[in-house]
């Protein structure tokens, strides 16, 4: 298990390194035009991850207020009817 815990800077260090080198060498290998198409297709990636993210997020959120919502509902219909339950 501790090899996680250092995978995990070393992702977050090497990854935005190895894409700056690989615009770089679109760049030198198929003039600027690779670059920018390059760019553009990180750009296009990165927003679908990051709406996905999002989403991700959203919905967890609203899980928790349900739970939330859910729990505190029977916590009020406890205090209610004293704690027994619902009276006959």
């Amino acid at each position: 298990m501790t090899g996680v815990r250092i995978a995990r800077p070393i992702l977050l260090v090497s990854t935005p390194i190895g894409v700056v080198l690989g615009l770089h060498e679109a760049w030198r290998l198929a003039g600027p035009a690779m670059a920018v198409l390059m760019a553009a297709m990180l750009s296009v990636v990165g927003g679908f991850v990051w709406m996905t993210v999002r989403t991700i997020r959203r919905e967890h959120r609203a899980s928790l207020e349900a739970a939330a919502a859910v729990a505190s509902e029977a916590a009020r219909s406890t205090t209610v009817t004293g704690g027994d339950g619902p009276t006959p």
